[in-house]
C-alpha cells in the first residue's frame, strides 16, 4: 500500500501554528520533537488515520517568502469533515476566517477559509 503520509506546510513560529491547528482546526498534535539543528518535527493531524501535516519553520528568506502563500493564492488543502454545519460553526467561534458563504454544490458542501498565514482551504463535506 502506498499513501502521501505528510505534507510540508512552512510556517514562521512552531508554537503559534500548533495553537491554530490544534485550537481553531481541532486537529492533534502527533508529534513535537526537538532535532539537533535547533529545528523541531512537529506533525499535526484532523484525525486518527490518514494524512498530517508537518509544520516546518521556515529558513531564510526564500522560505519566509512563501509562508503563506504556498500554492500561488489557489486553494491549496482539503479538509474534508463528516459534518460541515457542526466544524464551519465551531471554527468561525475559534476566529477562523471564511473568505466565502457555505456554498452547497454538486460535489458537496463547502467553505473557502483561511489559515493563520493566509494559505487558503477548503472545508468540504463531500456529497454522499
Amino acid at each position: 500500500m502506498r499513501r502521501i503520509a505528510l505534507v510540508t506546510l512552512v510556517v514562521d513560529d512552531y508554537d503559534e501554528a500548533i495553537r491554530f491547528y490544534t485550537e481553531a482546526l481541532g486537529f492533534r498534535l502527533v508529534e513535537d520533537t526537538p532535532r539537533p539543528d535547533g529545528s523541531r518535527w512537529v506533525v499535526v493531524q484532523p484525525g486518527d488515520q490518514g494524512s498530517a501535516l508537518l509544520l516546518a519553520r521556515a529558513k531564510g528568506d526564500g522560505q519566509r517568502a512563501r509562508v503563506g502563500d504556498q500554492t500561488g493564492g489557489r486553494v491549496g488543502f482539503f479538509l474534508h469533515t463528516d459534518d460541515f454545519a457542526r466544524d464551519h460553526a465551531r471554527m468561525l467561534g475559534a476566529g477562523v476566517t471564511f473568505l466565502e458563504e457555505p456554498r452547497h454544490e454538486p460535489y458537496g458542501s463547502v467553505a473557502v477559509f483561511q489559515d493563520l498565514y493566509g494559505n487558503r482551504w477548503d472545508l468540504l463535506q463531500p456529497a454522499a
